[in-house]
């Protein structure tokens, strides 16, 4: 398939949204990890429940980050001051806006999250 024969659903489209999400999250709390804010944290003295805690702050936070952009992204939420509604199309002109509010909802807050 070439690149201009790509084409995304609105739902791959979130899902690369939470998948990302959950990935910063195991990655900033995994010793393995080249991002991994581990021992940083252990150094300013964090005992192993206060870094649960700290990595469920993070979840939390990107969570709403990252929900709150695909809502802005179609219109139905604030990206900072303005509420405005984005037209976003994948490599083969399909729009991907219009349908993300619900399967976001879905993939963030859902029964399975």
């Amino acid at each position: 398939m070439s690149e201009e024969d790509f084409s995304i659903s609105p739902d791959v489209f979130v899902q690369e949204f939470k998948e990302l999400k959950d990935s910063l999250v195991e990655e900033y709390f995994s010793s393995e990890s080249d991002i991994s804010r581990i021992k940083r944290l252990e150094k300013a003295g964090f005992t192993p429940f206060q870094i649960s805690v700290a990595k469920s702050i993070v979840d939390e936070a990107l969570t709403d980050a990252l929900y709150t952009i695909l809502l802005g992204l179609d219109g139905c939420a604030s990206i900072s001051q303005h509420q405005i509604t984005y037209k976003l199309f994948d490599e083969a002109s399909n729009e991907i806006t219009g349908e993300i509010e619900s399967i976001a909802w879905e993939k963030f807050h859902g029964e399975n999250t």
